[in-house]
Order: C-alpha cells, then sequence, then structure tokens
C-alpha cells in the first residue's frame, strides 16, 4: 500500500496548481499522506525524499524535470497531462481520479526508460544526466562550432555545426527528430548522435549499441554550452571533452494501461493523418 506520494505542478499554470490541489486531497483521503510542491522550487529534492510516488502535473518539461530528482531513488514517475499532448504526461485528470485506488494499492505497471549520462573532462563532480538528451551546441549566435566527435574510441569526424545532440529512445522524438535524426522506441537501449546543421561533413545521424561511448571534444576559441534535457546549461571552453554514456539510472514511469502500439501512439502524438488501405481491387 501507497503510504506517501510527492505532487508536483507546473510553477506558472494556474490549471495544474488547481489539480494539483485536488489530487492531494483524494489522496489524503485514501489514507495517503501527501506533499505538494512546485517541480522547480528548491525544496522539490525534499518534498520527493522517502516517498512511493512521485505525481507531476503539467507538461512534458515539467516531467523531465521530475525525472532528475526521481533518478537517484527509482522512485516511479506518473505523468499527468494538463490539456497539451505530451510524449512523457501518460494520463489526463479525469482518469487519476478514477485510479484513486490502484494507486493507493500500488496496482500499477512500471515502464523504465533509459537516461543518458554526461562527464565533463572526467570530473566525476562534473557528471550530468538526462532523460531526453543532453547537447553541445555554440555559444554565439552565427558562430558555429568545430565538434570532434569519437566514438568507442574510434575517431569519425570533426564536425563543423551549431550543436551536437546525444539523444535517448525516449528524446528521439524530440530535438533530435527535428534536427533529421531517427525515431528510436522508447523502451530500447540506444543512444543517437545528431549533428545540427553540420557543414560539409557527416550530417547523418548515428545510433549506438547499447555498450558505447562517444566523446564529444570542443575546438572552438568561442567554446560551447552544454545543456541538459534543454533545461540546465553549463559553459564550456575550447578544449573540453564531454564523455557521454547510458546512464546507470532509469525513469520510472507508472502506466495503468496494457501496453500499446509505439507506433499508433506515435502517430497520433504526431499528428500524422493515415490515410485508408488502399483497395488494389478497385
Amino acid at each position: 500500500m501507497l503510504k506517501a506520494a510527492a505532487i508536483l505542478h507546473h510553477p506558472q499554470s494556474e490549471g495544474a496548481l488547481v489539480f494539483a490541489r485536488r489530487m492531494a486531497d483524494g489522496f489524503r483521503s485514501e489514507g495517503i499522506d501527501v506533499r505538494l510542491c512546485d517541480v522547480w522550487h528548491a525544496d522539490a529534492p525534499a518534498a520527493v525524499d522517502g516517498v512511493g510516488l512521485i505525481v507531476c502535473v503539467g507538461g512534458d518539461g515539467s516531467v523531465l524535470r521530475a525525472a532528475r530528482l526521481a533518478m537517484l531513488s527509482g522512485t516511479p514517475l506518473l505523468g499527468v497531462n494538463m490539456g497539451r499532448l505530451g510524449f512523457l504526461t501518460d494520463v489526463g485528470p479525469d482518469e487519476v481520479q478514477q485510479h484513486l485506488h490502484d494507486i493507493h494499492r500500488e496496482s500499477w505497471r512500471i515502464e523504465e526508460r533509459v537516461m543518458v549520462q554526461a562527464t565533463v573532462d572526467g570530473d566525476t563532480a562534473g557528471v550530468h544526466h538526462g532523460l531526453n538528451d543532453i547537447v553541445v551546441s555554440r555559444r554565439l549566435a552565427g558562430r558555429p562550432i568545430y565538434v570532434e566527435v569519437v566514438i568507442d574510441g574510434a575517431r569519425m569526424a570533426i564536425y563543423r555545426c551549431d550543436g551536437m545532440i546525444v539523444a535517448t529512445p525516449t528524446g528521439s522524438t524530440g530535438y533530435s527528430l527535428a534536427a533529421g535524426g531517427p525515431i528510436l522506441a522508447p523502451t530500447e537501449h540506444h543512444l543517437v548522435v545528431t549533428p545540427v546543421s553540420a557543414h560539409l561533413a557527416l550530417s547523418r545521424s548515428i545510433v549506438l549499441l547499447p555498450e558505447s561511448e562517444v566523446l564529444l571534444r570542443v575546438t572552438s576559441d568561442h567554446g560551447a554550452v552544454l545543456s541538459i534535457d534543454g533545461q540546465d546549461d553549463i559553459q564550456i571552453e575550447s578544449g573540453t571533452s564531454v564523455q557521454l554514456r547510458i546512464s546507470p539510472y532509469r525513469t520510472r514511469f507508472v502506466r495503468f494501461r496494457e501496453p500499446s502500439s509505439f507506433y499508433a501512439d506515435l502517430a497520433q502524438k504526431l499528428d500524422i493523418q493515415i490515410s485508408s488501405p488502399i483497395n488494389h481491387r478497385a
């Protein structure tokens, strides 16, 4: 039985806050201790400490933040969609209310997603983890950067580009896709390396083996920016190396439905119009 839960909400959405409070009342009626907090508040790490479930009310950006709060403990995470169709939020407000008893009994299944880990210049204090992607990009507008790419010790190329994206399967439908990268099924254990606006270089993405590592070395005079899930930015200087691999941590999403076709869901979320089958007998 679930004893304690943290409900995190989008900081600037009145609707998310109102529903989070209503959900907290519903949880308390089931005898569940509730901690309510803004997902970006300084108290959020303390709010999730020791709970059996983290609920995030908001959009995909809020869920990305909550995933990094949940990763150290491996606490299950439930994303609640507040109107916009997201890739990470699985249920709407009405469905949560319908599943209150299931939540109290912890009657759910877990879907694990891999994360990506970046180590800056081999410094263990500079280790970062993302659920979607980690990006090395230009610092100055209009000034491309030079990035040397080494995979498992093999030097692939030096890219003159706007940036390099290393995305998880979860993140393959985000920035990487917009840059021309492939879509990976979200439960796969691969990373995909995608250049952004590469000039006179290999412009295609590379899908890595699960055990592979990629090193990105910035050789531009004006440095670059390391971005984690598009939320945390770190300035890095010329000569800096960033080693990336699959993280030892996982995001453990709560699911109430049975697994459905990933491709059918993808078509809906990308608003792809699926035509009727061609009638070859006509």
